[in-house]
């Protein structure tokens, strides 16, 4: 009887194995955050911006704006876009300015 409660347990230790491996296989694709959020995982596979970050070759609008306005230009926006450059206009406190950019991914300045 002590022999087949052994083969039992054994048993079951290596179903137990054989389900937990692709498991462990599949969280590698898993990503464990910390940031102003807080603690967050996240998966890589669904990750919304995984296709932008690798397709946007140019200066994102959007950062351009950003770093125009943390240079100091109020009701930032943008006037012309074209392969090489992103030109942004606003306000500052001498009156209206521009600030021009590289078309190239982190958005330097011209």
């Amino acid at each position: 009887m002590h022999q087949s409660v052994q083969f039992v347990l054994v048993g079951l230790a290596a179903i137990t194995g054989l389900t937990i491996s692709p498991t462990i296989a599949a969280a590698q694709d898993l990503e464990l955050r910390v940031g102003p959020g807080g603690l967050g995982v996240y998966d890589r596979d669904r990750d919304p911006d995984r296709y932008d970050r690798r397709g946007r070759r140019g200066c994102d609008p959007d950062d351009a704006l950003d770093i125009a306005r943390g240079e100091g230009l109020r009701r930032a926006q943008i006037i012309r876009m074209s392969p090489r450059s992103v030109v942004v206009q606003g306000m500052t406190r001498r009156g209206p300015e521009r600030m021009t950019f590289a078309n190239q991914r982190g958005c330097p300045e011209i």
